[in-house]
């Protein structure tokens, strides 16, 4: 998954910490990729290390997918190549699982189906928001708006 977002050159290893203990041991990440030297995970750059974190998680996605992941603020130090990169691999694992993502990412919220967020009408009150994002010509669009209408209101209650 390392070479997936990195391309062909990119190495990554996982190591135990204490190969005498492996079940107490931790595990530290080795990663190279293109351009760079083989170095632990944290003397690579705050993008770096989220894509290796991304590598990671969806390595263990492959084997043992869960019904549903939470991501806060995983692209926030990604750049627009990498946030691309980073949602071609979700795309390959939105069958088997949910994804909930917290983002500021214009480009992640533009591939969301639903989206949530608060609003204030009124000074000092907040007011949860939900919709679900159709294309115009779609013949489910009053169901999407009903929808999005119930999702908004279950976040009141």
């Amino acid at each position: 998954m390392f070479k997936v977002l990195f391309g062909d050159k990119a190495i990554a290893n996982l190591v135990l910490v204490d190969e005498d203990d492996p079940l107490e041991s931790g595990i530290d990440i080795i990663a190279k990729p293109p351009g760079k030297k083989l170095q632990s995970i944290s003397l690579l750059s705050g993008g770096e290390r989220s894509m290796t974190a991304v590598a990671l998680l969806f390595s263990i996605y492959q084997i043992k997918p869960s019904p549903f992941c939470v991501l806060d603020e995983l692209d926030a130090p990604l750049d627009e190549a990498n946030i691309g990169r980073f949602l071609r691999v979700l795309d390959k694992f939105i069958d088997n699982s949910q994804f909930i993502i917290v983002t500021h990412s214009k480009r992640t919220m533009a591939r969301a189906d639903v989206m949530y967020g608060v609003t204030m009408e009124d000074f000092g009150v907040s007011k949860p928001v939900g919709m679900r994002l159709t294309s115009a010509d779609s013949p489910d669009k009053k169901e999407a708006t009903t929808a999005a209408q119930k999702a908004a209101l279950e976040l009141d209650s």
